[in-house]
């Protein structure tokens, strides 16, 4: 590759005009897009072992300390191959927003590619699946009302006794068009959306039509997208087989131990930990959790699908992120980079 970097974030020998024109030119940072299962993971470190990168976590349940299992999260033998950021950032019991995240993140992207002093010259890397985080990050959010504690108590306690589907009915008389965004489960988005509705007086959906979005983009990079669509069938057997394994290396333990030590928070909510706590509190037994967490994880597949297909200009590579093609394919669109 021309532009290659080495491990130390320096040019391959023989691209000194390849150097020279970065030099004038805004850093690349790639962004890692895919649904859960893809390999967006064993991409991110390739990538970063060949180029000489560093990764930055894009996912709501990684931030979390001691969330292990249930976020696959990188291991401790794969962090060792290259720095990661935005991995065990916060406990459970403590609130971390979409916001807090776009913060932290865009100081991490600065401090990789600045260059020497100031920086280390690398090559940032954003990897994971939250598709807010990454909208934060790369271009800001609208400005939303204040959180009303009060009244998203009484929604989740009421949802408690009716269920999260009543939630889902509530919004979609308030709003519609949102309510057909947000799966009937998602009790944190249904609760929110319901508050934004309530505190404007206006559809969730018309407040965020109306705000601009790109508010606080974020700048000084140029951004590749670089997105992960392995064939469906296959994807779906992954996340099974991933799913299962989770449970098999004692995700119901690790659950028990959060619900102990930080009682019901609302991080436990996320995908494999809800069903692990059904599990814990005797509400399904584990061949029922695994199952339940297998489905939710194929419908959370699909709805990230749908929402980096709204990412502008996205280089689409169909496979799998642990293969060789795939690789090969991202190197070449990282180096062809404008």
């Amino acid at each position: 590759m021309s532009a290659a970097r080495t491990a130390r974030g320096g040019f391959a020998a023989g691209s000194s005009k390849a150097h020279a024109a970065t030099l004038n030119r805004e850093p690349l940072a790639v962004l890692l897009l895919g649904p859960t299962g893809s390999g967006k993971t064993a991409l991110s470190l390739s990538l970063a072992e060949r180029l000489g990168g560093e990764i930055v976590s894009c996912d709501s349940v990684a931030v979390y300390r001691g969330m292990d299992l249930g976020s696959a999260k990188p291991t401790s033998a794969e962090r060792a191959r290259a720095p990661h950021h935005l991995i065990d950032v916060v406990r459970p019991d403590e609130p971390f927003t979409a916001g807090a995240y776009s913060r932290r993140a865009r100081a991490a992207l600065r401090e990789i590619a600045a260059p020497v002093p100031e920086g280390r010259g690398l090559l940032p890397i954003v990897t994971g699946g939250t598709g807010l985080y990454l909208r934060a990050l790369t271009e800001g959010l609208f400005a939303a009302p204040e959180r009303q504690e009060e009244l998203r108590e009484r929604l989740r306690q009421t949802a408690e006794k009716r269920g999260s589907a009543w939630l889902h009915r509530v919004l979609a008389r308030l709003d519609a068009v949102r309510a057909e965004s947000i799966h009937a489960n998602d009790t944190s988005k249904l609760i929110r959306a319901i508050e934004v509705c309530l505190a404007t007086r206006r559809p969730m959906s018309e407040v965020l039509a109306r705000e601009d979005m790109a508010r606080d983009p974020l700048t000084g990079f140029r951004l590749l997208r670089i997105g992960l669509n392995p064939p469906r069938a296959a994807l779906y057997e992954r996340i099974n087989q991933r799913c299962a394994a989770m449970f098999a290396a004692g995700l119901v333990e690790e659950t028990r131990g959060l619900l102990a030590r930080y009682g019901p928070v609302k991080a436990l909510d996320a995908l494999g930990y809800r069903q692990a706590l059904a599990v814990v509190r005797g509400e399904m037994s584990e061949e029922e959790a695994i199952r339940a967490a297998q489905q939710g994880h194929r419908n959370y597949a699909k709805r990230q699908m749908t929402w980096f297909r709204r990412e502008p200009k996205v280089r689409c590579i169909a496979g799998f992120g642990d293969e060789a093609e795939t690789l090969q394919a991202a190197m070449s669109a990282i180096d062809a980079a404008p």
